[in-house]
């Protein structure tokens, strides 16, 4: 079952679409990788969405992704009399740890990690940055601050603080034991949220190993300080714009996602634009023109996918968002100017075999124009790589792994097949040859290019560039 597009679709399951009747006109209307909210749902309605995902992959054959996504921390306000007050512009307003319901003059804040960071000056946001507080003075369990912009405030909202590095590890009580009962499912990739700096990465990746593949959700302004280091150590990136959004001025989050689009690219790491793609398709069949516009533009920046969150999960046009978001892909690929903005914007290689190899796939792809590139991978290095070139013609990645196939749902313009060992360079040309007419993507007397590594079974290794020619 072949998409007519490079870029991946994620769509995020939810009340509107648990079901098996639903999952399964999602898969078939576009999406790729479904993701598994956490922060919403129970362990159990989690479970009962995977199992049907993979009795849908068992039956189409193609392998589907499945992005645990990880609550993280929560950073919130406590309560206040009567659930709700009024905070005035230039009034002054402590913030404490304690747990006394509050009012327009004090409200509870019980995070003591946020007091341990606070300098005189810093900003708060509260409420998705609807109200803003300026700190004064604080302590170790309390701060003075100023309402620089007011409005009504009631229980547990949120509390951003944009300006600073907080003393806190990405994973919660919660998220570690969501984080288990994930890989325990046998779930792809995990996605990790409040990432801030590399050593974020470091901590999942000690209780992840090699399970599943971690993607770092950007949402902190501090994680792009240290936006390298993280796309090092990360398997894929998410351009997290909500919260990016809350804590940045709306006007430089295009300017980021173009940023950390580009870091990605020349990394070979995939990344995902996320929230609000379609956001009036929650309630409207049909998006606005800045919606598509806004698909569009990533797109043509050369994303590995794009991702639905509520359009999916609880709006009332779950398979018409699909479908739009998969039309839209098509549509920008299908444009000439698509193929030159992504040779113009297309990283140079570094001096490595691997890169050299796949350097020259994209060449001679674009000399003989060959049927199709063929992987072959065990561990789905030589995949990525062959991805980062984003050759004009599809990447058919073959592995002996499961676990990596439905790791390549995935990665831009990666069709991946599960095949068996092969044992020599003869058996894997003529599996290759095989399975690129088998899955439709070349006929009798076409040309396709196989790379691969040798020996085997080792990961990194991609050492080989084969032309080979279809039998008639």
């Amino acid at each position: 079952m072949r998409r007519a597009r490079s870029a991946k679709i994620v769509a995020t399951l939810g009340p509107s679409t648990s079901d098996e009747q639903a999952i399964r006109a999602l898969f078939e209307r576009g999406v790729d990788v479904f993701r598994l909210n956490f922060s919403h749902g129970t362990q159990s309605d989690h479970a009962r969405r995977l199992e049907t995902i993979r009795a849908l992959e068992k039956e189409f054959g193609r392998p589907i992704g499945v992005l645990l996504d990880l609550q993280g921390p929560k950073l919130r306000l406590g309560t206040f009399e009567g659930g709700r007050t009024q905070l005035e512009a230039g009034a002054r307003l402590r913030l404490d740890m304690d747990r006394t319901p509050g009012d327009a003059r004090r409200a509870p804040l019980l995070h003591p990690e946020i007091f341990a960071a606070l300098q005189t000056g810093t900003e708060l946001l509260l409420d998705d940055g609807k109200l803003r507080l300026r700190v004064e003075s604080h302590g170790a369990d309390f701060a003075e601050t100023t309402v620089l912009v007011g409005g009504p405030i009631s229980d547990r909202k949120g509390v951003n603080v944009p300006s600073v590095l907080l003393p806190i590890s990405p994973l919660t009580a919660k998220d570690r034991d969501d984080l288990a009962f994930g890989l325990a499912m046998g779930v792809d990739w995990v996605a990790l949220s409040f990432v801030q700096r590399p050593e974020d990465i470091e901590e999942a990746r000690a209780l992840i190993g090699t399970r599943a593949w971690i993607m770092a959700k950007l949402e902190k302004p501090a994680a792009i300080e240290h936006l390298d280091g993280i796309v090092a150590l990360s398997d894929g990136i998410m351009v997290a714009r909500g919260d990016l959004g809350v804590e940045l001025p709306p006007e430089q989050v295009p300017e980021l996602q173009r940023l950390i689009v580009r870091a990605c690219r020349k990394g070979g790491k995939p990344v995902v634009v996320a929230t609000q793609m379609l956001e009036s398709m929650i309630a409207s069949p049909v998006p606005t023109r800045a919606e598509v516009s806004d698909v569009a533009t990533a797109i043509y920046d050369g994303v590995d996918a794009v991702m639905l969150s509520a359009e999916s999960a609880s709006g009332q046009y779950p398979l018409e968002a699909v479908a739009m978001m998969d039309r839209i892909v098509a549509r920008v690929e299908a444009d000439p100017s698509y193929r030159s903005g992504i040779d113009a914007t297309h990283a140079a290689a570094e001096a490595t075999t691997a890169d050299a190899v796949c350097a020259s796939l994209r060449n001679v792809a674009g000399l003989l124009s060959p049927a199709a590139t063929v992987t072959y991978t065990s561990s789905g290095f030589t995949s990525l790589r062959a991805a980062r070139e984003r050759p004009a013609v599809p990447v058919l990645s073959l592995t002996p792994s499961v676990a990596t196939a439905r790791r390549m749902a995935m990665v831009w313009g990666v069709h991946a097949v599960l095949v068996d060992d092969v044992h020599d360079v003869a058996e894997m040309i003529e599996c290759a040859c095989r399975s690129a007419r088998d899955e439709g993507f070349a006929n009798p007397g076409d040309d396709v290019v196989v790379v691969a590594g040798l020996p085997f079974g080792q990961s990194g290794t991609t050492n080989l560039l084969h032309v080979a020619r279809i039998a008639r």
